[in-house]
């Protein structure tokens, strides 16, 4: 059970691919640029997070679903593949509202 977040987060990121391949979006519309702007976002808010956790004001939430390792001092792995899902989500959604406003 104390992967069940990961695997979760794992099967948003793979519905994430599959909606940009279908949709082509960002990797399958320029993969050089998504490839540069994705590490980017996901390395910002790592910074960001370990900032917040220097402060004091982020913290590790303790439950059963997660799988315990951390890459930092109260930055559980499962935090990667967060802000993975999230640069992904959102640079798709960029991608779908791009698209539709170039047909209007």
């Amino acid at each position: 059970m104390g992967v069940l977040y990961l695997v979760a987060l794992g099967i948003s990121i793979t519905g994430m691919v599959v909606l940009d391949r279908r949709f082509r979006l960002f990797f399958w519309r320029d993969a050089r640029r998504a490839a540069i702007v994705l590490p980017i976002g996901i390395v910002f808010f790592l910074i960001w997070d370990l900032f917040g956790i220097g402060l004091g004001i982020f913290f590790r939430g303790e439950t059963a679903f997660m799988t315990g390792l951390q890459i930092a001092p109260e930055l559980p792995i499962e935090e990667v593949f967060f802000l993975t899902l999230l640069c992904y989500l959102t640079m798709n959604l960029y991608g779908a509202f791009e698209r539709r406003e170039a047909r209007a």
